[in-house]
């Protein structure tokens, strides 16, 4: 799996938490800890999809543009992400006469790509709003334990 997803989830997630639900892309990637290059990429691909609209000139940047109960993350993880769970290599050879070698590919693939299903099953119910509150709760039990 790449690393995508969880970024696009946090970019977005990011702009349903601020006020004026915008930022640049280097606020996002301070907040995301990685460079503004790759924030651009990843929200050039959800602004494609919709998910956000860019706001041009000083004081600009990236604006959510959708509800976050509506998102799910399924639907980022597609977006970004969908089919990442097989690796991009896999061990055995079809040509081998070895049993084990000849058909781990085969076998493998059908593990994965039921994972996948299984995993975007799992991540249709959970929506922006989702990880939100749940981010939200995470502070109210960090100040809770801090009393």
């Amino acid at each position: 799996m790449n690393s995508e997803f969880t970024v696009a989830v946090h970019s977005l997630v990011l702009l349903a938490y601020l006020p004026d639900h915008m930022a640049s892309s280097e606020t996002i990637a301070r907040n995301v800890a990685t460079n503004p290059t790759r924030i651009r990429k990843i929200m050039s691909t959800l602004k494609k999809h919709g998910y956000v609209k860019t706001k041009e000139g000083i004081g600009g940047g990236y604006i959510l543009n959708c509800e976050t109960h509506e998102v799910s993350l399924a639907q980022i993880y597609r977006t970004l992400s969908g089919g990442t769970l097989k690796p991009h290599w896999c061990s055995g050879n079809p040509e081998e006469a070895c049993l084990v070698s000849a058909n781990i590919q085969g076998v493998m693939d059908h593990f994965f790509h039921e994972a996948e299903l299984h995993y975007e099953a799992y991540l249709e119910q959970n929506t922006l709003q989702t990880v939100l509150e749940r981010i939200r709760l995470c502070q109210q039990k960090h100040k809770a334990e801090q009393v």
